[in-house]
């Protein structure tokens, strides 16, 4: 079966943001690729992008987080965009209670952790990059 993963741009800050996703999350880089490594007499990079990121990843559970900053060349990312929310799914109540506390941490909560009137433990917020999640634990989820 297919598998679907979150691809987020940042403004430059993608490596700031992850190694944040990272201290939250737990586990290991599968992947740190800068634009100078790519660098080549076809794919010339200017001396500020250099060091940023071309692409990042972070397993979690079965799943990857995937990342990247967007050249200047190309314009910037709309950090206040409504982009589409990562949706993550607690194993339990006290890890949807962790993850709510340490993602949310100096950004917006839209919804705070609390039961949803469709039957679940659920918060929606933006984090202090500006990217929008949603942490949900379903009591049933196990029972089905």
């Amino acid at each position: 079966m297919a598998t679907i993963n979150p691809y987020i741009n940042f403004n430059g800050n993608a490596e700031e943001a992850f190694t944040f996703y990272k201290s939250v999350f737990g586990g290991k880089f599968a992947s740190v690729v800068r634009f100078k490594d790519l660098e080549s007499s076809d794919f010339p990079i200017p001396e500020k992008d250099a060091n940023k990121i071309m692409r990042i990843i972070l397993p979690i559970g079965d799943n990857v987080l995937i990342a990247n900053d967007v050249p200047e060349s190309m314009g910037p990312v709309s950090e206040n965009e409504n982009r589409s929310k990562i949706a993550v799914s607690a194993e339990t109540k006290e890890e949807a209670d962790k993850l709510f506390k340490g993602l949310s941490e100096g950004g917006a909560v839209e919804m705070p952790m609390s039961e949803s009137p469709w039957g679940t433990y659920f918060a929606m917020f933006r984090d202090k990059y500006g990217i929008e999640w949603t942490v949900e634990y379903d009591s049933n989820r196990n029972q089905l």
